[in-house]
């Protein structure tokens, strides 16, 4: 067993009494109807929940024909699940009488804060007595639960028990799970989660319990933060093992790091880079609302996976048509060319006028349009580059010609196993009815062209993941050269660009030849033995950015010139500089890492020079990095044609950059936990291999 299967098998079982309790006590439990305490003992009668149901409060003897306690110390069990709906002010004592009772899970709703409260908070005295007690509990400030599976509702605002399914729903904000659950009709839950503000029990812990759930065919995250990255990345790793997708919202991703960076790498990276590198790592399929999780969670939760190819797509629309092609080329879905046979069965079965190309506009006059859209549709689903197919028309429930649509529409996913989808280009339409049809025969009714696109390439890219490689970390120097690494960083100083470039060089990346003089004559003598034209910059300790501090000279043509300049930096920032080859003919690039708090070391490539900040063009990874993950962040990078050769220059050696970036991946691996953020600036990649110019090194105040 792997280690992030043993972790997720581990907090699932510890969950099972929280999220599948076999009894529930409900403490502020209450006859009056309408109120909060008795909504929480009618949701689990009229859910069905088939534990005991013991309500709690002092003032009454029975509640909804249930007995009633006094406390739960006064229950005649020790119960699974103790659901502590009181305020505040009584929350306190009444999660110390279900601990002595010794429960085995609660859910807290309450926030958790009081006017006027001492030190510590009640919030931190909740938490850490819920974590002594070693219990699982969701909440506080939470939304709670509904595990459809097991007929158990402790959720605000139940209306009854909801259809069976199969995609979980974990969130960190109680309003999105509301919505989700009492409005969404277009994905059937197994489990939606409120998790508020994880005082005991993390979304980590939440999709482990998930991930073991024999039903679970994918999940969504509403995340506003991640409390535990180690159990997260390891809930990530099991999901990409065994093909459950993952669909996340995540939000706050504009937030600025809340530290002072010293490197260009920690002031570009923000809070967001070591989400977009955990994501990428394990597939994670990332959107930016609830629409969209929404299409892209009824599209992936289906068995069907993409074929080889690209998207095919039908319409009753030529100018939606085109409104297709237009977001699906600033989504990066790709629209797939058709065989010339597939053109032949096209052009057999349209109108006169009616172009047989992909994306299809199937409607012509409208006569016997049951027959050629259904024709038409099977050509393009046959078609041995259709990967994904979309139906593209803006369906009503009770249309004559919608309604007419669904017979040839379910006859072809009838016969295809490659995943179908209806997609409207207008959200609005009233088209429950068909969505609901559509559903019974797992082919999604998609609201919206953009949600339907990003559908779509969802299904592209789970086939790409699946298919993926898993990064192996490259060979690490002899122990002691690693051994001799950490001690100088333990030391705390910022290692300047000499230093930075001399451990680049230790990990076997490729750096600039060059010289460390204190002496105009040793600065001429070494242009000469480096050769003409040469750089000179100053290497004075504590300047971070050479540039900014006037303490650069580049395009040196001879003694004379490097004399004068020599003369000119050492004479306002000191004597040591550092003399090197000038390096021509290559595209500016930067290489960045940055320890982050939740998810550890992360590491970058992007564009450089004095473009690193003003284009924040980067994509990060996690590692280990190898030479084939290294060209994938690349590859996204938006000066990546640059390195194809732009208008005349030469195309840079793609596949020495790639192993530049693994090499630079490997120190922070292996370094990591020395390590605050480090930044190589540029790296020049040209048609002779990537060379590091400039590093700067940030080591961690208190390394692990």
């Amino acid at each position: 067993m792997s280690e992030a299967l043993a972790t997720v098998e581990a907090r699932a079982a510890h969950l099972v009494p929280l999220l599948a309790p076999r009894s529930i006590a409900l403490v502020g439990a209450s006859p009056k109807q309408g109120s909060f305490g008795n909504g929480m003992v009618r949701a689990l009668r009229e859910c069905g929940f088939p534990g005991a149901v013991y309500p709690v409060n002092p003032n009454y003897e029975a509640i909804e024909d249930y007995r009633c306690y006094p406390s739960v110390s006064a229950l005649p069990e020790r119960v699974d699940h103790v659901v502590l709906g009181v305020a505040n002010r009584l929350l306190e004592a009444a999660l110390d009488d279900a601990l002595a009772a010794q429960a085995r899970s609660a859910t807290i709703f309450a926030s958790g804060h009081l006017d006027g409260d001492g030190e510590p908070k009640l919030l931190d005295r909740l938490r850490a007595k819920v974590r002594a007690a070693g219990i699982p509990l969701c909440g506080g400030n939470c939304s709670g639960y509904a595990n459809t599976t097991a007929d158990t509702y402790i959720a605000l605002g139940t209306r009854g028990p909801m259809p069976k399914g199969d995609a979980t729903l974990i969130t960190q904000s109680g309003s999105v799970q509301l919505a989700m659950r009492l409005n969404n009709g277009r994905v059937a839950w197994n489990l939606l989660i409120g998790s508020g503000q994880e005082i005991a029990t993390s979304a980590a812990d939440y999709m482990a319990f998930a991930l073991t759930r024999p039903e679970t065919r994918a999940i969504g995250l509403f995340l506003e933060t991640v409390r535990d990255g180690p159990a997260f990345l390891a809930a990530l790793e099991v999901a990409a093992e065994r093909g459950i997708p993952i669909v996340a919202v995540k939000v706050g991703r504009s937030e600025a790091a809340a530290r002072l960076a010293v490197s260009h790498s920690g002031a570009i990276a923000g809070n967001d880079a070591a989400y977009e590198a955990a994501f990428d790592r394990y597939g994670v399929h990332r959107v930016d609302d609830l629409d969209e999780m929404t299409a892209v969670l009824q599209m992936v939760r289906s068995p069907r996976r993409a074929a080889r190819g690209a998207l095919v797509a039908l319409h009753d629309s030529g100018g939606e048509r085109e409104l297709l092609l237009d977001h699906a080329d600033r989504l990066r879905v790709p629209v797939t060319a058709i065989s010339a046979a597939t053109t032949a069965r096209l052009r057999a079965c349209l109108e006169p006028g009616l172009e047989p190309v992909n994306p299809l506009d199937a409607w012509g006059t409208g006569n016997d349009y049951q027959a050629i859209f259904g024709a038409g549709f099977a050509a393009l689903m046959d078609d041995e580059n259709a990967a994904v197919g979309l139906w593209v028309a803006d369906v009503l429930d009770g249309f004559g010609i919608h309604e007419g649509y669904m017979d040839p529409l379910l006859r072809v996913a009838a016969t295809t196993t490659k995943p179908v989808a209806v997609a409207t280009c207008f959200s609005k339409g009233a088209n429950t009815g068909l969505a609901e049809r559509l559903m019974r025969h797992d082919v999604p009714l998609l609201e919206g062209i953009r949600p339907a696109l990003l559908a779509a390439r969802a299904m592209l890219d789970l086939r790409d993941a699946a298919a993926r490689p898993r990064p192996r970390r490259g060979p690490a120097p002899a122990p002691a050269v690693v051994d001799r690494w950490r001690v100088r960083l333990a030391g705390g100083a910022t290692l300047d660009e000499v230093e930075g470039l001399a451990l680049l060089a230790d990990f076997g990346a490729p750096v600039v030849p060059h010289r460390v003089v204190e002496t105009v004559v040793a600065a001429e003598a070494a242009a000469r033995d480096l050769g003409f034209p040469v750089v000179l910059k100053t290497a004075m300790p504590g300047i971070a950015h050479k540039t900014e501090a006037g303490g650069v000279r580049l395009n040196l043509a001879d003694s004379a010139a490097v004399a004068r300049s020599y003369e000119d930096v050492a004479g306002r920032l000191g004597p040591r500089v550092m003399v090197a080859p000038m390096v021509r003919g290559g595209v500016e690039l930067a290489l960045a890492m940055v320890h982050d708090p939740t998810f550890g070391p992360i590491v970058g490539v992007g564009a450089g020079g004095t473009l690193v900040e003003l284009m924040s063009d980067v994509r990060w990874g996690l590692t280990p990095l190898d030479d084939a993950w290294a060209r994938r962040l690349i590859d996204r990078l938006a000066c990546r044609r640059l390195l194809d050769g732009y208008r005349g220059q030469p195309a840079a050696d793609l596949d020495s950059l790639a192993a530049a970036v693994a090499r630079f991946a490997v120190i922070a691996e292996v370094l990591g936990p020395w390590l605050a953020e480090m930044d190589v600036n540029p790296v020049i990649a040209g048609p002779e291999g990537a060379v590091a110019i400039d590093a700067l090194v940030v080591p961690r105040r208190n390394p692990a």
